[in-house]
């Protein structure tokens, strides 16, 4: 018996919470509008110091976004600090209209090990970080209208005897290797260390400050990185000026390519119950 929804979401630019809300919602409506859904967001550096447990008579959605086709490397040790202890759980990621590869299994994976029954995984889409062309504007409304209708078969497996089994979700093992980018002569190259610049727009209003997930930009200083950039480029798309930007070639190429080649395609979300 569920007697609690939690949400549990990682999301510098919103489009996996609009998701993992949205199908936390639907479920709490099917269920007669009995039962609150907590949310928990764990998106910015405070919220990932604190330890969070659930039990049996919770079930919780868990978002995170895509980076090259994996689980964000960077959440991995607060993942594992989360305690299932037998919660019931669905496994949502969310990606920018390529491809989200293994991390779907990858994040199921995760949540099984510590202690979580997942019976359910979904792979969404949302407006890629680095574009505002590939998936533009989603999650939208026909991907709100998946996320109602995988709520809804979330919802009659919880309420069926017997069918609260753990699911099978699209993926490979071993994992494949996270998808690298190339440059102009097809040569791999890394843009791990490539962080954004401030232009003379800037009104220091400090709120790239406050939205970084990592915590990496100087508040006082809001021109200078002192940390590590994930490229979630919150900082950016919601900067009130325009005042943050990347001009590292090889992230502009890679940028590009990515528009060029995946922009034309629509992907839809798949689900699995």
């Amino acid at each position: 018996m569920i007697k609690k929804i939690n949400t549990l979401y990682f999301s510098a630019t919103g489009t996996t919470e609009k998701i993992v809300t949205g199908i936390a919602e639907k479920i709490a409506e099917n269920c007669g509008g009995k039962i609150e859904v907590n949310n928990i967001d764990f998106t910015l550096p405070e919220a990932r110091k604190k330890i969070f447990s659930f039990d049996k008579d919770n079930l919780v959605i868990v978002g995170i976004p895509v980076y090259a086709g994996r689980v964000p490397n960077v959440l991995l040790k607060f993942l594992n600090t989360i305690s299932g202890n037998g919660a019931t759980a669905v496994a949502v990621v969310l990606y920018g209209n390529r491809d989200y590869d293994d991390s779907l299994i990858e994040f199921k994976d995760i949540l099984e090990t510590n202690g979580f029954n997942v019976i359910a995984g979904g792979a969404f889409i949302g407006e890629h970080s680095f574009s505002t062309t590939l998936g533009a504007s989603r999650p939208d409304e026909p991907d709100m209208t998946a996320a109602a209708d995988f709520a809804a078969k979330i919802y009659d497996k919880t309420k069926t005897p017997g069918e609260n089994s753990a699911v099978v979700v699209r993926g490979n093992k071993p994992y494949r290797d996270y998808y690298r980018p190339k440059d102009q002569n097809g040569n791999t190259v890394s843009i791990l260390k490539v962080t954004p610049k401030t232009n003379s727009d800037c009104i220091d209003c400090k709120l790239c400050a406050e939205v970084c997930p990592m915590g990496s930009i100087d508040s006082e200083d809001v021109s200078k990185i002192t940390g590590i950039c994930i490229k979630c480029c919150a900082c950016i798309k919601k900067c009130p000026v325009g005042a943050k930007f990347f001009d590292d070639k090889n992230y502009l190429w890679h940028k590009h390519e990515l528009e060029i080649k995946f922009t034309g395609t629509r992907r839809e979300p798949e689900y699995f119950v």
